[in-house]
């Protein structure tokens, strides 16, 4: 079974830096997206940031220029580098991948177990 592992994220002060990893295990044919979701408190998931299997990248406008997502596919690890963190910056965050787990079989979203991290004001 794929299975996908969050180190703990933290709490780091403002303008601080994290380095949050996420590991995918198990029945991998291949990965395509990769990508880091988050949710505050009375707020719905959204997106962070996504990565392609070629290394394309996308941000939400609120992290652009502070966070870096990147992956190592010999390690099927997806990384989110977080600099200069903001209190708005606090949620849980869940990394996600789109995994085929063999050839000619569909590819389906598996999700980590979410990560806190925390920002005071």
């Amino acid at each position: 079974q794929v299975q996908l592992v969050e180190p703990g994220g933290g709490l780091v002060q403002p303008g601080g830096s994290l380095r949050l990893s996420c590991a995918v295990s198990g029945s991998i044919f291949s990965i395509n997206v990769m990508g880091w979701y988050r949710q505050a408190p009375g707020k719905q998931r959204e997106l962070v940031a996504r990565i392609t299997s070629d290394n394309s990248t996308n941000y939400i406008d609120s992290v652009k220029g502070r966070f870096t997502i990147s992956r190592d596919n010999a390690k099927n690890t997806v990384y989110l580098q977080m600099n200069s963190l903001k209190p708005e910056d606090t949620a849980v965050y869940y990394c996600n991948a789109e995994v085929r787990t063999g050839p000619s079989r569909h590819i389906y979203n598996y999700w980590g177990q979410g990560t806190q991290v925390t920002v005071p004001s």
